[in-house]
């Protein structure tokens, strides 16, 4: 069914509103059911770890031939993968901040209780100055797209986390660079200036004032109003100053008396800055070089799917390896002139299958409208897989998607993959237009087999009737409060609708969304 969002008589008359919605089950819904086994199986990587039988099919055949008796049975060694692992956010916020405990118990035993003025100003420099580097560790180790955590916290919770924790890392080294000079220029009887001058003759606060430099400018890079001025490719120079700030600033904590003043501290520090360096360069150097030499993708059609929305078919080889579950994105970068020192985000809008695998693009910038000139043939390099917002996040025997212009891509191999009974799974598709609608006859399709309920809500945004206020969604789904919610689409959108879920009865922990931009 399809919602106006401009049409008059929904806008002025509830009543008729809410009797279109209770009719708006998906007109085929009832034409076909499903074959058994066909598109509710999950996609590869997505099959629950208590499968039963999945290891030892003799175990749900009692009768099966060649089966020993139980008690003659050997449990077979089970292999974790760790591709499968994933961190919880909760269990990260506890790690993050139990470390930044140990860091600051680190600093109060080597600390000298002292009313002196200096030395009150000394140890809030190294209390300041130790949690700096603490917390540059873990902007680090948040980037590093380690997979469980990718999979577990999920990209655009990682990248929110890591913009915060930015702000506080450079507080914290202005605090410490403040506290610093007013300790020396109150031990020293001189003042600000000339304790500066003072300090930067020392090689090691030098390199220690490079490297906070470089933080300032990664940092000031990053502010919105910065970053909307200069391309990708300017910022992520920029942003790589990180790196070198991190260097420099573990060379000056090493020579500092609270990681110094014990072997066992400095052998601690350098062994977790060693294995975030290690992390690093494994999962965002070594693993993407792997993944290009073993797949050899290419692509193999471009074809509009609307006039500015294209879809990239690509093949290679071995991909059911990439372990790519519905509702992740991969980062892409296209080997051609002006489009291969870019790696650019994008969900799949297909399974995986014969090694075969599609993107959907909309033309909103400069890389992504070139992308519509790509030529078969073109190589390909794929690094991820990225994201949370997968079936593992599902709680309830409903689900609701709820997509909005080109983010129905992960929502449409949700649709076609999630395990639901006929009823159980509605998708609603937000557009201004119906020209805009894009994969409509796959979507159709996949709810007619499925027996799922579809409904477009189309319309400008700010028309007087809005197809994403709480009681409209009620209206549309009667028993919200009772589905888990994948939601996608343009920031201002994905926020409106998060808040009139809310509002609507949903709770914010069924919610499952992911935003992840330049």
């Amino acid at each position: 069914m399809t919602i106006e969002a401009t049409d008059p008589q929904l806008a002025a008359y509830p009543a008729l509103s809410a009797y279109l919605a209770h009719q708006s089950h998906y007109s085929r819904q009832a034409q076909q059911q499903p074959q058994q086994g066909e598109l509710l199986a999950p996609a590869p990587g997505c099959l629950p770890a208590t499968d039963p039988g999945a290891t030892d099919p003799g175990a749900t055949d009692p009768g099966a031939a060649g089966s020993a008796p139980a008690e003659e049975r050997v449990a077979a060694p089970v292999a974790v993968d760790v591709r499968a692992l994933r961190v919880r956010p909760e269990v990260m916020r506890r790690g993050i901040v139990g470390g930044a405990g140990a860091v600051g118990l680190l600093w109060g035993v080597r600390a000298e209780p002292s009313a002196r003025l200096d030395a009150l100003f000394g140890s809030g420099a190294h209390l300041s100055g130790l949690l700096a580097g603490y917390g540059i560790l873990v902007m680090l180790l948040l980037m590093a797209r380690v997979p469980a955590v990718e999979h577990g916290i999920g990209a655009g919770r990682l990248a929110r986390w890591h913009s915060l924790g930015g702000r506080y890392v450079l507080s914290l080294v202005g605090a410490h660079v403040v506290l610093a000079l007013c300790g020396h220029a109150a031990h020293s009887g001189t003042d600000l200036l000339s304790s500066a001058a003072r300090l930067l003759g020392y090689g090691g606060i030098l390199a220690a004032a490079s490297g906070t430099f470089a933080l300032v400018v990664a940092g000031v890079s990053s502010v919105r109003a910065a970053r909307a001025r200069m391309s990708q490719e300017t910022w992520r120079a920029l942003h790589f100053l990180t790196y070198l700030g991190a260097a420099l600033a573990f060379a000056h904590q090493l020579v500092g008396p609270d990681v110094s003043g014990s072997p066992l501290t400095v052998w601690a520090w350098a062994m977790l800055h060693a294995t975030v360096a290690v992390l690093i360069v494994w999962y965002r150097g070594v693993v993407p070089v792997r993944q290009a030499l073993r797949h050899a993708l290419h692509v193999v059609e471009v074809r509009d799917e609307s006039p500015d929305v294209v879809s990239v078919v690509m093949r290679g080889t071995g991909l059911d390896a990439l372990r790519a579950e519905p509702g992740q994105f991969l980062r892409w970068r296209f080997v051609r002139r002006r489009l291969w020192h870019t790696s650019l985000p994008f969900s799949l809008s297909a399974p995986v299958r014969d090694d075969t695998v599609r993107i959907t693009v909309k033309a909103l910038g400069v890389h992504s409208r070139r992308i519509r000139r790509l030529r078969p043939g073109t190589r390909v390099l794929a690094t991820g897989p990225f994201g949370a917002m997968t079936a593992h996040r599902r709680t309830r025997r409903k689900v609701l998607l709820l997509a909005g212009g080109v983010g129905i891509t992960p929502m449409r191999v949700l649709f076609e993959t999630l395990p639901a009974a006929p009823g159980d799974l509605t998708l609603l598709y937000r557009a201004s237009n119906a020209a805009q609608l894009v994969l409509r006859d796959e979507l159709e399709a996949i709810a007619g087999r499925r027996g799922a309920a579809l409904h477009y809500l189309l319309g400008p945004s700010d028309a007087s009737f809005d197809p994403l206020a709480p009681q409209a969604l009620r209206n549309l789904v009667p028993d919200l409060a009772e589905h888990d919610v994948y939601l996608c689409g343009p920031g201002p959108m994905a926020d409106a609708a998060t808040a009139s879920l809310i509002k609507a009865g949903v709770p914010e922990q069924h919610i499952h969304t992911e935003q992840f931009s330049f």
